[in-house]
């Protein structure tokens, strides 16, 4: 008879964490180290294609590792959303350390986000490409050549917005911000209030940015097939999503100035 693998599990998590058994902790590395391949590989798709996947996934077991060590089983969080959560971080907060994104593209990103701001706040709408151009005193084509060139970069990943891990089915995005300090009245109330600002902003999006996020973050599709579904090339798709991720940082970023 075959056995029930969650129950293998199960029992690798009591020998683990009641009796400490350095064998048990391997074996959970092992067992849960295909999300480390997953979370890898979903933010490798917005890298540049010079950063190794194979370098991501070493950073993701660090996250892994210490979702292992510090996840408590009695509590009612599913471990694959906890962990997932951990990797993301440790793989982006290697990416930080290493400093690869240019600093030139870093002032791009930051300074298209202000003009989304400033254009907002006077326009009393979403600016078009051409208004916020204009703003940053580029022609229209260089503004969609920055976009392309951001597109490249985690600069304009919605993973630095993202703190939520995996979501389930029938789960918006914007409730899977994951919640760590569940005994913190404080930081239970700044959590709800980010969810509140980012579930506005995506309301506001324009329909196709709105379209490429949910596609993209909640149904998973890659960028090449949200394009097939729009009837756009893969490079437009692209821009959308770098336009919508840029919009919903400047919204934060703005919210919390206030």
């Amino acid at each position: 008879m075959k056995s029930d693998s969650r129950t293998d599990v199960s029992a690798l998590w009591a020998r683990y964490k009641d009796q400490g058994d350095a064998a048990a902790r391997d074996d959970l590395i092992l067992n849960f180290s295909p999300l480390v391949k997953y979370v890898a590989g979903r933010l490798a798709s917005s890298l540049p294609q010079t950063v190794d996947t194979a370098d991501l996934i070493s950073y993701g077991i660090f996250g892994l590792i210490d979702a292992i060590e510090k996840y408590e089983p009695e509590r009612a969080i599913k471990f694959e959303t906890y962990a997932i959560a951990r990797i993301k971080g440790a793989i982006i907060d290697e990416l930080r350390a290493m400093d690869w994104v240019p600093r030139s593209v870093r002032s791009r990103a930051r300074e298209i986000e202000n003009a989304y701001v400033a254009l907002e706040n006077e326009l009393k709408r979403v600016p078009s490409d051409q208004e916020v151009a204009d703003r940053i005193n580029v022609s229209l084509k260089d503004f969609q050549d920055i976009l392309t060139k951001l597109s490249y970069t985690s600069v304009v990943s919605f993973e630095e917005i993202w703190v939520g891990g995996d979501r389930d089915e029938g789960q918006s995005a914007i409730g899977t911000i994951r919640d760590e300090t569940a005994d913190d009245p404080v930081a239970v109330f700044e959590s709800a209030e980010i969810k509140e600002i980012l579930a506005q902003a995506i309301e506001k999006l324009p329909e196709r940015e709105k379209t490429v996020i949910a596609l993209y973050y909640y149904e998973g599709l890659t960028l090449k097939e949200i394009g097939q579904v729009l009837g756009v090339t893969e490079s437009r798709v692209s821009q959308l999503h770098t336009k919508a991720v840029l919009r919903l940082r400047a919204k934060l970023r703005a919210a919390q100035t206030l």
